[in-house]
């Protein structure tokens, strides 16, 4: 259905399944295959009665991540290409929904996440992001997750996945290939210079792994001095390379 006879602002009662809008989900991996085994039952449970197709785009896993999906019920392309950008393009040239839905495999969605990406849609919002928590009882990350509440030139990042309506996707060109980092950063800032970005009020779970992995302020540092380049235009592999040296993954 075109999203153009859907716009408008609803009840949750009046909303009904033949007016719904189809949603796929599309996953970039590398060695994932814990994080999917969680996942994937979710997206699945939770997306029921909205034709969702999920898609696990495959980067080189070497630990089964792609057999593990495929038994889960998800389906699998392989990319030649190890990059989120080209993945979650490849994903999107396959997907059948009206919505794409980017996720990455360490988040926890919400069960109400095909609901309210209908109802930002309808809404008029063609694209926009969750706020996010983490999985930890930290009050350095509890003040990291506050901070999602609102928008600024930090939100659109991948941890708050992302959804956009697909014919918006396609006419902006999809991700751009030559960002190997801060590939959905770029995204939002083409989306905010066509239309409204959306911040659903509602918070998705991530992991903090990485803040396990590196101090918070190692972790804040490289971050804002990686964002503060990426505007200034430094080329996205140094950017890569600036993020693996100084940070553990």
């Amino acid at each position: 259905m075109g999203v153009e006879r859907s716009l408008g602002i609803f009840s949750n009662s009046a909303l009904k399944l033949e007016d719904d809008l189809s949603i796929s989900v599309i996953i970039p991996v590398i060695n994932e295959k814990e994080n999917l085994s969680k996942l994937i039952p979710l997206l699945l449970s939770y997306g029921q009665g909205y034709s969702v197709d999920l898609w696990v785009v495959d980067g080189g896993s070497t630990d089964g991540s792609s057999k593990t999906a495929e038994n889960l019920g998800a389906k699998v392309l392989k990319s030649e290409i190890p990059s989120r950008a080209e993945q979650m393009n490849l994903g999107a040239k396959h997907a059948k929904g009206d919505i794409l839905f980017f996720v990455h495999a360490d988040t926890i969605p919400l069960k109400s996440f095909a609901l309210d990406l209908n109802k930002a849609v309808k809404m008029g919002y063609l694209a926009g992001c969750y706020q996010y928590e983490f999985d930890s009882d930290k009050w350095l990350l509890k003040m990291n997750s506050w901070a999602t509440r609102f928008h600024g030139l930090f939100t659109g990042g991948g941890d708050q996945t992302l959804f956009i309506e697909k014919s918006l996707f396609h006419d902006l060109g999809g991700f751009d290939s030559k960002y190997c980092l801060m590939e959905e950063f770029d995204m939002v800032k083409r989306i905010r210079a066509k239309t409204r970005f959306y911040l659903i009020p509602k918070s998705i779970i991530v992991s903090a792994r990485k803040y396990d992995q590196n101090s918070w302020l190692k972790v804040q540092l490289v971050n804002l001095y990686v964002f503060i380049r990426f505007h200034l235009g430094t080329d996205p592999i140094l950017l890569k390379k600036i993020y693996a040296k100084y940070l553990k993954s």
